[in-house]
């Protein structure tokens, strides 16, 4: 149930900012001058992590993670911008691993802090359903994908955050274990 609303709820944002919000012409200038890529990121992340949003842990491990934020298309929103991101999480002991892509906004404040939201979708080789010890039951292929960040910028386009990401097919299929990661990531701005 809770996944359930939350990803209705991220699917109104999601709505909402795309309807709402257009491009400045100073980003559209700044984007052609700079190229594609905004932001290149690499982090370690502890895999299913226990009494966070998924509530149980059956995996374990660690996750290499790697993921890039686009430059375009992306528009203003709520003093932030919203820009597609793309991603990989792997296993280090063979358990579910995950493409990831989407939309992610993202606050930056005077001070360097900054702050992401995202909402989008992944896709893994976990179970869909098992009777094995120690494996999630994802109950579909193709899940949605929460990710959210909390960092600060160091020495200017250098990056440091903390990162958190949900998993689930939002209880479209009986079997809707989820899958939480969290961890360490180090950014670069482009």
């Amino acid at each position: 149930m809770r996944g359930s609303i939350g990803a209705r709820f991220g699917g109104a944002i999601l709505v909402v900012c795309t309807s709402l919000a257009t491009p400045s012409a100073a980003e559209e200038e700044t984007a052609a001058e700079l190229g594609w890529l905004y932001e290149l990121s690499a982090g370690i992340l502890a895999h299913d992590v226990d009494n966070l949003w998924s509530g149980s842990r059956e995996e374990s491990g660690l996750d290499l993670n790697a993921g890039l934020v686009l430059r375009r298309p992306s528009f203003a929103f709520l003093t932030g911008f919203v820009r597609p991101y793309l991603g990989v999480s792997v296993n280090t002991r063979g358990d579910s691993s995950k493409l990831y892509g989407g939309f992610v906004w993202q606050y930056v404040a005077d001070s360097g802090w900054f702050l992401k939201l995202g909402l989008g979708g992944a896709v893994h080789d976990g179970e869909r359903e098992t009777l094995r010890q120690g494996k999630k039951e994802l109950g579909s292929q193709v899940l949605f994908h929460i990710p959210i960040e909390l960092g600060r910028a160091v020495r200017g386009r250098h990056r440091i955050s903390l990162y958190f990401d949900h998993v689930s097919n939002a209880s479209l299929a009986d079997e809707n274990e989820g899958l939480d990661t969290l961890g360490l990531r180090y950014g670069y701005l482009f």
